[in-house]
This record gives C-alpha cells, sequence and structure tokens, in this order.
C-alpha cells in the first residue's frame, strides 16, 4: 500500500526525498514494533539484546562506551541499560586492571542461553518480515540505505 494511503494523506508529499524520509521512518517503526514484542518474550528491551548482540559477536569484555559506540540505535542511557542487564544476570561488570576508569561488561552464561532461544525466532521474524521483498531488491535497498547513511555522516 501506498504510504500516502496508508497515512490517509489527502495532498501529495512536498518532495520525493519527504516522502522516502517519512517511509523509511514508517517501515522502521513497523518492523522495530514487531522485533520488540518477539524480544519482550525473551525479557528483553531493543537496547538490551543490542548491548547482549555486541558482547556475544566481540567474545570477550569490553568497555562500556565501547559497546555504546557499536550500537545501531544510540543509547544515550547505557549506563541505565547496563544496569538493568546486571540486575537480570545477564552479564557481569569489572573495573578495568589498566585503567580504573574503564568499566568492562561480558555475558553471563544465562545471557549465552537467552540469545540461543531468540537466535531461531529473530532470523524467522527477519525472513517472514522480508518475505514479501526478491533478494534482488533486498541487496538494492541495503546498497541504498548505505549510500543514505554516508550521506548523512554523524
Amino acid at each position: 500500500m501506498a504510504l500516502r494511503d496508508e497515512l490517509k494523506k489527502r495532498g501529495p508529499f512536498d518532495s520525493i526525498e519527504q516522502e522516502v524520509g517519512l517511509s523509511i521512518m514508517r517501515t522502521s517503526d513497523l518492523i522495530e514494533n514487531r522485533i520488540a514484542r518477539l524480544l519482550r518474550e525473551h525479557g528483553l528491551t531493543m537496547s538490551q539484546y543490542n548491548v547482549l548482540r555486541i558482547l556475544r559477536g566481540e567474545g570477550k569484555p569490553m568497555p562500556c562506551l565501547e559497546v555504546a559506540d557499536r550500537m545501531i540505535q544510540v543509547a544515550p542511557a547505557i549506563t541505565r541499560v547496563v544496569d538493568q542487564l546486571l540486575k537480570a544476570k545477564l552479564i557481569v561488570k569489572t573495573q578495568s586492571e589498566s585503567d580504573r576508569r574503564v568499566f568492562l561488561i561480558e555475558l553471563t552464561p544465562a545471557a549465552k542461553r537467552t540469545l540461543k532461544a531468540v537466535d531461531g525466532p529473530l532470523l524467522d521474524l527477519h525472513a517472514a518480515l522480508m518475505a514479501n521483498v526478491p533478494k534482488k531488491s533486498l541487496k538494492l535497498l541495503i546498497e541504498i540505505l548505505e549510500q543514505t547513511r554516508d550521506g548523512i555522516g554523524e
């Protein structure tokens, strides 16, 4: 369905760039809501999952601020997310021996089990959400989004 119809917009968009931007935001919101629902079933928020995913990928303890820099969505309150994960016993936090100002975080066995339980259902959800789009179009979309992010910068 066209975004204009979906939003019940009477007139045309002011520009094609505006329509694209709004379409990306609308699609992102729909995808995020579905993923958040699945993660809630496993007791996680998007930010918490993102932190756990980064730690698993690195495979060793990491400084909190480096984890924050790698997140898909900016988490202005990384301390809060880390505290939530500590309380849930999904990470442990230790002070760096080389720099006492730095705290390192790493996964617990419970976090590894949780991530393993999420992996299959999340891959299935991604596949289902993109089922209507041919692989060739998905690859083109990745390229377009990369070009867009490159043009935006920090």
